[in-house]
């Protein structure tokens, strides 16, 4: 068989490695998490080539670039003033009024945002790693059976344990709690 090479962002990879066993995010075959290597070259690259950020103009490294716009003031602007979504050719379905956002955040410390929930976790440890005190998860209050006025005592551990995974894979939001129960509960059922 022969050996293939790929190379992932940690951040790609980070969710597959959390697994009993570890599949490629590719191709989805099985691979030994001891036998990643990380590409020092490719961070070494992405560490010295600098690129002005698309809101301020300020020249970043990509390697930060992705921290640095969630936190620009300027590209903060220019996504509060991004059209409304408008269907391309005329349809028969309802027009999204509603949805609450599910994909990014808002760090409940400090405020950056557009952080999907690994960058949420990733800037949490980075930043605020001290930071005492309690605060609402945006995660959980952005969930359907989420309590907004609810303050973790310990947000930190609570993103650790609790947001290991994406929800999306695994809830579907328009189905309420006992049709969901009783979807889970036929599934077992059936594959036994």
């Amino acid at each position: 068989m022969a050996l293939l090479l790929r190379r992932f962002c940690g951040e790609c990879l980070q969710p597959c490695l959390q697994v009993p066993s570890p599949l490629c995010p590719l191709c989805r075959l099985p691979f030994d998490p001891k036998k990643v290597d990380k590409a020092t070259h490719v961070e070494k690259q992405l560490s010295s080539y600098k690129a002005p950020c698309r809101g301020c103009n300020k020249k970043v490294t990509l390697a930060k670039m992705r921290a640095h716009a969630s936190s620009c003031l300027k590209v903060q602007e220019q996504m509060a003033n991004c059209p409304k979504f408008v269907p391309v050719v005329p349809t028969s379905q309802p027009i999204p009024s509603n949805i609450p956002n599910r994909s990014t955040f808002a760090c409940p410390y400090c405020g950056a945002r557009n952080l999907d929930q690994q960058e949420l976790v990733k800037h949490c440890v980075e930043s605020h790693r001290s930071d005492p005190n309690r605060v609402v998860c945006p995660i959980c209050s952005a969930m359907p059976w989420g309590d907004p006025s609810y303050k973790s005592a310990n947000f930190l551990q609570h993103l650790l344990h609790r947001h290991k995974f994406s929800y999306d894979t695994f809830v579907d939001y328009s189905i309420d709690e006992e049709a969901a129960f009783q979807a889970a509960l036929a599934l077992s059922l059936s594959e036994n």
